[in-house]
């Protein structure tokens, strides 16, 4: 055979402490064991519909994230960021998101029309890329899972109380 089958983690949930902890750099570069837990991100991201995964979201305290805006249709889409850090953000967008960890529940949140980050890759080359509307809300958004912060941080207390509570009743009744 040769090939190997990429695992599919499980998605972390709100509620679970590592999702809101900063998470630690990633020293060590060029590994199987990053390349893999790399594809195997990407394998969990689409198999759960998702456009992005911040390490965090699969117990994996370590700034990483994977993003593909396309869904899965343009392989050179798919982009790794390794200890992202943002150079630059502009304007203003307001759009819905959603998140993995907090399945379920959408909300329109305001972020940043254009960024440039700065990240490496799974080798630890420097790049930097400028990206503008829902590649950069994906970018801020798992950037955001690598600082501990969520989506609902963005929402008006009023949602996030309501969202809470919702996700409380779900969680007593086993289904979270």
């Amino acid at each position: 055979m040769g090939t190997k089958t990429a695992t599919i983690y499980k998605i972390v949930k709100y509620g679970d402490p590592v999702l809101e902890t900063p998470a630690q750099p990633v020293t060590e570069f060029g590994t199987s064991e990053l390349r893999e837990l790399v594809d195997n991100m990407f394998e969990t991201m689409y198999a759960a519909k998702g456009l992005g995964l911040a390490a965090p979201q699969v117990a994996v305290s370590q700034r990483l994230a994977v993003i593909d805006a396309s869904s899965g249709e343009d392989p050179s889409a798919r982009l790794v960021l390794i200890n992202p850090e943002f150079l630059n953000k502009q304007g203003k967008q307001v759009g819905e998101e959603g998140c993995l960890s907090i399945p379920g529940f959408r909300e329109d949140v305001s972020r940043a029309m254009k960024v440039r980050v700065r990240a490496q890759n799974v080798e630890g080359e420097l790049f930097e890329l400028d990206a503008e509307e829902l590649l950069a809300r994906a970018i801020q958004h798992e950037i955001d899972h690598l600082d501990g912060v969520l989506f609902l941080s963005h929402v008006s207390m009023l949602k996030r109380d309501l969202i809470r509570r919702k996700i409380r009743k779900l969680s007593k009744a086993n289904e979270w």
